[in-house]
């Protein structure tokens, strides 16, 4: 039996997805490998009636709730590949027959790259940080830092002192040019040029970096701008259209998240920047709501 969609990924995008097509009385299949990209954090902040809430508590809740709808399907599983057949897609999942439907929300999300510092890691989401509207305001007055890892980790530097006092860790990176350090100075930022040895500190918590030159300097919340990747092949293997954005490869998308592939839409952190979850799910109903749209107008003008 074809499909009307099948949503790869159930995380806040893919779900804020599913549920507006479920609710328009379309079949759709939720594919999901049960990792999203914010398992890391015990906490969610800044969405919309679940501050405080464990991301996990909220995506299981949501899964909950999509699964009353009759016409909706849910598979523990990766999407293996996807290509396109006569009236729509074919979906390969791993552990599971070939499933086909008429279009696809492509929701599988980014991993992290993280720099390779001994400590870092561990400490990711909970005192390793990349977004100070997340987190900033538990650890507001606290010793903040930022570490280099790009360009724009100048500029990150510069918005997180309004959380508190903040240096910029160079981690032997070259010294921002003299515009850029008056503006650092302009926002009290302090810039310390020395490379990371290692983070230390108990139970995920954050107390010192070991410097190369042995001093350690104290800190209670380090921020990074990580690059990302494609947790799937998928939108390259169906010919979307790809964008180096700036924290890695993107999917481009439309207004109204349709891909460059007709019947292919992508909502979440892989096909916006930056990332926030509030973002990938308003993405997500978005998607939902024109691919259900297509569904109808489609057939009306051909």
């Amino acid at each position: 039996m074809q499909l009307d969609a099948i949503v790869i990924g159930g995380s806040f995008a893919g779900l804020s997805a599913a549920i507006h097509i479920a609710r328009a009385r379309r079949s759709v299949c939720v594919i999901d490998a049960g990792n999203p990209r914010n398992r890391f954090a015990a906490e969610s902040h800044g969405f919309f009636g679940h501050d405080g809430h464990d991301p996990r508590v909220i995506i299981n809740s949501a899964r909950t709730q999509l699964q009353h709808y009759p016409s909706v399907q849910m598979i523990a599983g990766e999407a293996d590949g996807a290509r396109p057949v006569p009236g729509g897609f074919e979906v390969a999942v791993s552990n599971c027959k070939t499933l086909t439907a008429s279009k696809l929300v492509l929701a599988f999300g980014v991993s992290d790259v993280l720099p390779d510092v001994p400590g870092l890691a561990e400490r990711w989401g909970k005192s390793v940080l990349h977004c100070p509207y997340c987190h900033g305001f538990e650890f507001a007055g606290k010793r903040q830092g930022v570490l280099y890892s790009a360009p724009m980790s100048a500029h990150q530097a510069q918005l997180i002192a309004d959380w508190g006092p903040t240096t910029l860790y160079l981690n032997g990176n070259e010294m921002p040019d003299e515009e850029i350090q008056a503006k650092l100075a302009k926002r009290e930022v302090l810039i310390e040029a020395a490379r990371i040895d290692a983070l230390k500190g108990d139970s995920g918590g954050l107390s010192a970096l070991l410097l190369s030159d042995g001093r350690e300097a104290l800190i209670d919340a380090l921020y990074l701008v990580p690059n990302s990747r494609l947790n799937s092949h998928i939108a390259e293997q169906l010919g979307c259209a790809l964008d180096e954005g700036p924290l890695g490869t993107m999917i481009r998308t439309d207004e109204k998240k349709q891909t460059t592939v007709a019947g292919v839409y992508a909502a979440g952190d892989i096909a916006r920047a930056p990332h926030n979850a509030s973002w990938a799910a308003a993405d997500g109903v978005t998607a939902g709501v024109f691919l259900h749209q297509s569904l109808v107008f489609e057939p009306l003008a051909a």
